[in-house]
């Protein structure tokens, strides 16, 4: 199987594929930086993602304070991270840069002060 994907390692936007054959990353081309031919096998074998969202803040001068994952989380993980963050209530002061909060080992962490 071939993927396809337009990198976003560096400005570039090199087109990337990577043929995969029984599980096994065979060939990536396209690449320009060794970085993007990593990026890409790791795009086919375990996709991640920094998640950002926003959660309720009480007391503070506005409603909700923007959060973020402080590392990728996997693809798969995503839906369950949002759960738990449509849960997360914080209690004003917070700080931006703050760790607000942890999921499965990964900090959730203030983007923005409330």
């Amino acid at each position: 199987m071939i993927y396809r994907f337009t990198c976003i390692v560096c400005p570039l936007g090199c087109a990337v594929e990577v043929e995969v054959e029984n599980g096994k990353v065979v060939e990536v081309k396209g690449h320009t930086c060794p970085r993007g031919e990593e990026w890409a096998i790791q795009e086919v074998i375990n996709p991640k993602r920094v998640v950002m969202s926003v959660v309720p803040v009480e007391d503070g001068a506005l409603p909700t304070v923007s959060i973020k994952t402080a590392e990728p989380v996997p693809k798969e993980k995503i839906s369950e991270l949002m759960k738990f963050l449509s849960e997360l209530r914080l209690k004003a002061p917070v700080k931006i840069g703050e760790t607000v909060a942890e999921w499965n080992g990964v900090k959730i962490v203030a983007t923005r002060g409330a």
